[in-house]
């Protein structure tokens, strides 16, 4: 199983193209089996053609991809400017199986009944993994994404929302030979290989995990038998100067993803940020539905926090030897919009699994599974890692 990322800053489409399968070439020969081409708006016009050449030219048996405010490939990050970004590999013996599902027929089917969703994304019973890219404006995933977890369990999805449009009809996605402007394009991999999935949400917890007491949709109304807001003003005192000015940048709300713990920690959470706050009846709202009896507590964020965050939950594939290939999708607050030094998310990858090839894009939202589910997050890098079985 081998994996070649290449980037591509050339301003000519043309140029691009040609400079990136020049690479895949060199690095892979003709033993390409599936890619992933990411691309922003600057190339919007010629993208057909560029597919289309791809497709042609690096022969594989897949292809998929999308466009994006920014593209991430080899060592750097292309954010505001021209950019395209392509991830080949060679996996001997898996099994690929493109989808894209796009009119509200298809999408009623495939969530309408179990035996559709696995049929629409090629899910079978040696499935190790789905990676998807969506137009927001036209992709379901408050439904797709609990079903995913109801009828293919075990089974997660990594990737992200396309981002390079201001309005419906302006992202594309890629399947094949194929371009569209609506829906989701992705693929299943069975057979002999591992996905693990990364997601580092960027955020600390401050003060102790609380059970909500009282609460409807998504606000909470109690913590611990107490008003939110009490119990809220309670952790932001004792929070020390030094963290102080970490409540600029927002505040969080991380849900437990299991009740069956001890104690809780990075990674146990689902972290959402907080919309709102009634001050005079004591409630705080969030940015997703909460329980009573759920077991939530605050978050911060901040450049150093998510710098921090991202390392430590790239430190925990270490144990699981060097991947063979990686797909990155970083959020589009993040890179320069968050962090002082470009190529941030990339680079720290690279320090922790310096031998394997990643690409990917800048997202408007990205997906990967948390405790086990499958979730969209926001200021989120996350990482899709493959390995051989």
């Amino acid at each position: 199983m081998r994996f070649h990322s290449g980037i591509s800053d050339q301003e000519a489409t043309d140029d691009a193209v040609a400079d990136l399968i020049d690479q895949a070439h060199d690095a892979l020969g003709d033993a390409i089996d599936v890619a992933a081409v990411f691309f922003t708006e600057h190339h919007r016009e010629d993208i057909e053609a560029v597919i289309e050449r791809l497709w042609l030219e690096l022969d594989p048996q897949c292809m998929i991809g999308c466009s994006g405010e920014g593209v991430i490939g080899g060592s750097r990050e292309i954010e505001r400017a021209p950019g395209m970004s392509l991830l080949v590999g060679s996996l001997p013996e898996v099994r690929i199986q493109p989808f894209h599902i796009a009119s509200e027929s298809d999408w009623r089917e495939c969530l309408s009944e179990a035996q559709s969703l696995r049929e629409m994304l090629g899910i079978g019973p040696e499935t190790r993994g789905l990676i998807a890219f969506g137009d927001p404006f036209t992709t379901p995933l408050s439904q797709l994404l609990p079903m995913l977890d109801r009828d293919a369990q075990s089974v997660p999805l990594i990737g992200g929302m396309a981002s390079s449009a201001r309005r419906p009809g302006q992202n594309m996605l890629v399947r094949n030979d194929e371009v569209y402007t609506q829906g989701m394009v992705g693929l299943s991999l069975s057979g002999p290989l591992k996905i693990a999935a990364v997601v580092s949400q960027g955020c600390r917890p401050i003060g102790q995990h609380m059970i909500v007491t009282r609460s409807h949709e998504n606000v909470i109304e109690q913590l611990g038998g107490k008003p939110a807001m009490e119990v809220l003003r309670g952790v932001v005192s004792e929070l020390p100067a030094s963290d102080q000015h970490l409540l600029q940048n927002g505040l969080f709300v991380g849900q437990a993803i299991s009740e069956y713990r001890e104690q809780f920690g990075r990674g146990d959470y689902l972290v959402r940020n907080v919309i709102g706050v009634d001050e005079e009846g004591g409630s705080v709202s969030i940015a997703d539905y909460v329980k009573t009896g759920q077991t939530v507590q605050f978050h911060v964020r901040d450049a150093q926090t998510a710098d921090e965050d991202l390392k430590i939950m790239l430190e925990t594939q270490k144990a699981l030897g060097p991947a063979a290939g990686g797909l990155l999708f970083s959020c589009n607050g993040r890179g320069l919009r968050m962090f002082d030094q470009a190529c941030h998310d990339i680079k720290a990858a690279h320090d922790v699994l310096p031998a394997t090839p990643m690409a990917g894009f800048f997202a408007a939202g990205e997906i990967g599974p948390v405790g086990g589910k499958n979730f969209i997050h926001g200021h989120t890098a996350s990482f899709a890692l493959i390995r051989p079985e």
